[in-house]
């Protein structure tokens, strides 16, 4: 998402976010900062492309707009959408993955009790062959 989406691309991606909770009965949740923003951003599970190398398997993400960054909501919010996973979803394991030179994306995963797997890093097949956020690094927790 680190590009900016038409407003077609970003209708359809919602669309798409609102079928999967309605069907899995999780997915991403907006995010509000009561008093201060109505909508920062995105945050909770979702299941991953199957080009991924290590699908199936649904990834615990998170998507604020830079003026919500560290103020510990994705930290939050993440570490509730791994529990919801984990009692209510019924899941055994969940993923995170970043761009390898995402430090702050990484913490996170860090605050939340996710361990690293660097046998699951990986070249994003999404995204250009010379890009610096091509190499990715892969996070997992276990219930």
């Amino acid at each position: 998402m680190g590009t900016t989406a038409s407003r077609a691309e970003s209708d359809a991606q919602v669309e798409h976010f609102g079928a999967e909770l309605e069907r899995e009965g999780w997915g991403f949740w907006a995010v509000e900062v009561p008093g201060v923003a109505h909508f920062a951003g995105l945050v909770g599970l979702h299941r991953v492309a199957p080009t991924m190398p290590f699908a199936p398997s649904v990834e615990a993400g998170w998507r604020l707009h830079p003026d919500y960054w560290g103020a510990g909501y994705a930290t939050e919010a993440a570490a509730a959408s791994l529990h919801y996973g984990f009692t209510t979803g019924g899941l055994s394991r969940i993923v995170a993955f970043t761009a390898a030179i995402n430090l702050r994306s990484q913490a996170v995963m860090e605050r939340i009790g996710m361990v690293r797997d660097p046998d699951g890093d990986f070249d994003h097949p999404n995204v250009e062959v010379t890009s610096p956020l091509r190499p990715h690094v892969l996070y997992v927790a276990l219930a």
